[in-house]
C-alpha cells in the first residue's frame, strides 16, 4: 500500500508539473475575477447619485426642473485631485480628442506625429480635421520614442499626440521638453491611465491638453464619457464651445454667441448628469482602484523578476503606475503565442467575453499597421479627403504599411498581456505567477533542447 501510495504522489507531481496544454493539472480552475477596473466598483454610491437625476428629472447638465450638477460637482473635483486649472466633462474620450484637435485650429497641411502603438481615436480625430498622422516609433516603455520623434519633426509638424498606453506613462517629460523646443502642441491621450502620474505630476498636466476615457475598459467608467484638460484659458473657452454647439453657454444655461472669437461650429459632445453622476462616485475611488492594481501587478512582477526567458516592459516611474496591465516580452512570436495558450489552459483566464491573458497581437487595432482604414487611408467622403487635399502632398509617400516602425513592429509580435483587474485576492496573485513560472520553465527548456 505504502509503494502505491508513493507512485501516486510520484505520478501527481510529474503531472502538475507537465503543462495542462499537453496534459497536465491547471493551476487553477476557478476563473479569474471580471477585468473591468471601475466597473467592479460600482456599488450603493454610483446608485444613490444616479438616483438623484432621475428622481429630479434633470438629466441635461446645463439646466433642467432641479438640476444636481453632476457634471459641474465632477469637473470641481477633477480639478482639485489632480491640479489642473480647467476640466471639462464630455461625452467620451473620442470625442474629447475631436474637440481637442479641433480646439487647436489643425486641419490641411499639418501634421500630427502619432506613435504606433495608441488608441486609434487620435488618428480619427487627426482624419477628420484634415491634418495628416505621422507615425512614431515607440521604445522600451510602449510609449513614444523621444529620439524617434526628434528625427521625425518637419516643417509641416504642429502637434503631438502622446498615449500612456497600459496604464503607465513612458518619458513624457523628455517629449513635453521636445514640443517646447520646436513649438509642438502636445495633447496626452490619458484613456488607459487616470490616476497615473510620472514623478509626482498627474497624466494630463504635461501637455496643452489631457484626454481621459471613461469607457468599460477604463480605471474609472460611467460606461461612455470623457474628461479633457487644459491650463491655458482662452484653449478652455474654444474647448468650452467646440465641445457644445459651437458657443459657451451663460451662467444659466443659455447658448452665449456675445464674443466673436467663440462663434465656432460645435460637435454635441457634451457629458450627460447621469454619465457625470456615474463618473463623480468613480473618481472618489479612484485611488483605491488603481493602489489595488498597482500593488497587484508589481507583486505578479517582483515573483517572476528572475523567471528565465521573461523579459518586462520599461516603467521609469513604478510609483506612477496606474497597474492596469502587466506586459511580458518573450524572446519571438512564436514562443509568445505557445506562452499565451499554456498560460490560459493553466487557468489564467476569466469569465467568458473577458481577456486576463492575451498576445498584444490579438489586440489588433492598437498596433499602426493592423489599422486597416490607416494603412489604406481610407476616407470618409468620396473624394479621399484628406489624403487628396492640395495641401497634404507632402504626405504623398507616407507610409502605414507594417515594416515603417522596427520597434513597434518587434514587441507587436512577441508581447503578451496580463490585465489586472483591481479585485485580485492574494489566491489569485499566486496562482497567475505560478502560472507564469510553470510556462516559462517548460517554454524556456524546450528552447534550450531544440
Amino acid at each position: 500500500m505504502k509503494t502505491e501510495a508513493k507512485a501516486t504522489k510520484k505520478s501527481s507531481i510529474k503531472t502538475s508539473a507537465l503543462l495542462a496544454l499537453e496534459g497536465g493539472l491547471p493551476v487553477r480552475t476557478e476563473p479569474l475575477p471580471w477585468d473591468y477596473p471601475g466597473a467592479s466598483f460600482i456599488d450603493e454610491e454610483e446608485l444613490e447619485l444616479v438616483t438623484s437625476v432621475v428622481r429630479a428629472h434633470s438629466p441635461f447638465r446645463f439646466y433642467g426642473p432641479q438640476a444636481q450638477h453632476m457634471v459641474d460637482m465632477l469637473e470641481h473635483e477633477w480639478r482639485e485631485t489632480f491640479g489642473h486649472r480647467y476640466a471639462l466633462g464630455v461625452s467620451s474620450g473620442t470625442a474629447g480628442l475631436t474637440v481637442s484637435i479641433a480646439a487647436l485650429g489643425l486641419g490641411p497641411g499639418d501634421e500630427v506625429m502619432v506613435p504606433g502603438y495608441l488608441c486609434m481615436s487620435g488618428l480619427a480625430a487627426i482624419v477628420r480635421a484634415g491634418a495628416i498622422p505621422r507615425l512614431v516609433d515607440i521604445d522600451d516603455t510602449f510609449c513614444m520614442s523621444p529620439d524617434d520623434l526628434k528625427a521625425k519633426i518637419t516643417p509641416r509638424t504642429k502637434a503631438v499626440i502622446y498615449n500612456h498606453m497600459c496604464g503607465a506613462p513612458g518619458h513624457i517629460q523628455k517629449i513635453a521638453e521636445l514640443c517646447k523646443k520646436w513649438h509642438l502642441s502636445l495633447i496626452e491621450d490619458c484613456s488607459q491611465a487616470a490616476g497615473a502620474s510620472f514623478e509626482g505630476t498627474p497624466v494630463g498636466r504635461f501637455g496643452d491638453i489631457g484626454v481621459f476615457s471613461f469607457q468599460l475598459n477604463k480605471n474609472m467608467t460611467s460606461g461612455e464619457g470623457g474628461m479633457v484638460v487644459c491650463q491655458d484659458h482662452a484653449l478652455f473657452r474654444r474647448l468650452l464651445a467646440l465641445h457644445d454647439l459651437g458657443y459657451p453657454r451663460t451662467l444659466n444655461g443659455a447658448l452665449d454667441a456675445s464674443r466673436e472669437h467663440e462663434q465656432l461650429w460645435g460637435m454635441g459632445a457634451r457629458m450627460a448628469e447621469l454619465s457625470g453622476a456615474l463618473a463623480l462616485a468613480q473618481l472618489r475611488k479612484l485611488p483605491q482602484i488603481t493602489s489595488a492594481m498597482r500593488k497587484a501587478k508589481w507583486a505578479i512582477r517582483k515573483g517572476l523578476a528572475k523567471t528565465p526567458g521573461l523579459t518586462f516592459r520599461e516603467v521609469p516611474d513604478p510609483a506612477g503606475d496606474s497597474g492596469a496591465f502587466l506586459l511580458l516580452l518573450l524572446e519571438n512570436a512564436p514562443r509568445a503565442k505557445y506562452f499565451t495558450d499554456a498560460l490560459r489552459a493553466e487557468g489564467v483566464c476569466g469569465p467568458p467575453g473577458s481577456v486576463p491573458c492575451v498576445a498584444l497581437s490579438e489586440r489588433s487595432l492598437h498596433w499602426y499597421c493592423n489599422i486597416p482604414s490607416l494603412v489604406h487611408k481610407r476616407s470618409n467622403s468620396r473624394e479621399g479627403f484628406p489624403w487628396t487635399h492640395p495641401d497634404n502632398a507632402f504626405a504623398y509617400d507616407y507610409s502605414y504599411c507594417k515594416g515603417t516602425l522596427p520597434v513597434c513592429d518587434d514587441y507587436h509580435e512577441r508581447t503578451v498581456v496580463l490585465t489586472i483587474a483591481p479585485t485580485l485576492k492574494d489566491q489569485d496573485i499566486k496562482d497567475v505567477t505560478d502560472a507564469c513560472q510553470k510556462v516559462a520553465r517548460v517554454v524556456q527548456s524546450n528552447c534550450l533542447r531544440q
